[in-house]
């Protein structure tokens, strides 16, 4: 058992999400679209694309929202084209910031996280100036119950090719590469674990804690990259930031 959990985290993410949860939906609907684009509209067969209906439900995005986004993006007038972008940066007190986006405007895009940056006193860095920082990994967020210990787990884990299982009062999260997630996502699922949450994430390899005057500027600086329809996911090494 190594690290912390970031389940706290999570939960108020989500929160947070409930709160604007027609932006989140766009958000994922915009990952599906590029998804089916890619390998197609059967979830069977696309893995990214079944990672992303969990990812759906997990969010209370309707089934009927999950249905039409897939649809419209196997349409055939479908002509919306988005990119993967990740740029990289530095928050205030030496923060390292990794932020995914998927737009159909490279210009707007790179303009609003700009100026997300330098409002709040961090700055845009070249590709790889922090990512290596960082470690490309899954998380699977199961929850406890009497009759689960933290053996029952790991032995679970060991032979659904995990790499590491933390414990936390309410939750296991359960650590894996990047490559095998899906795999065992889908182990833990047929195991009948109840999967709170699930994801790929950058997670820092080292933390950072902020004193308070920085950690609020900080909080400013990833709301206002987390207002735009065009960030998917922002990343970090600061420690003590409810996210």
């Amino acid at each position: 058992m190594s690290g912390h959990s970031k389940w706290a985290n999570i939960k108020h993410r989500k929160a947070k999400g409930d709160i604007a949860k027609a932006k989140v939906f766009t958000k994922i609907a915009r990952e599906i679209a590029v998804a089916v684009k890619q390998s197609g509209p059967d979830p069977s067969s696309n893995t990214k694309l079944y990672d992303l209906i969990h990812k759906a439900r997990q969010n209370n995005m309707p089934n009927d929202n999950v249905k039409n986004a897939i649809k419209k993006a196997a349409g055939e007038g479908n002509t919306a084209n988005y990119e993967n972008l990740m740029y990289e940066g530095y928050g205030v007190g030496g923060t390292a910031v990794l932020v995914e986006c998927l737009t159909d405007n490279k210009n707007r895009t790179a303009g609003e996280v700009r100026c997300a940056f330098d409002k709040f006193g961090g700055s845009l860095g070249s590709n790889g100036c922090v990512s290596y920082l960082f470690d490309r990994k899954g998380i699977v967020i199961i929850e406890k119950n009497e009759n689960l210990t933290f053996d029952d787990v790991m032995d679970m884990a060991i032979e659904g090719g995990a790499d590491d299982v933390i414990e936390d009062d309410e939750i296991f999260e359960i650590v894996c590469d990047a490559l095998s997630f899906s795999a065992v996502t889908k182990f833990f699922e047929d195991k009948n674990c109840i999967i709170l949450q699930s994801s790929v994430e950058w997670v820092p390899q080292n933390d950072i804690e902020l004193a308070d005057k920085l950690k609020a500027t900080f909080e400013k600086m990833l709301d206002k990259l987390e207002e735009s329809d065009d960030v998917q996911n922002v990343y970090h090494n600061c420690s003590n930031i409810d996210e």
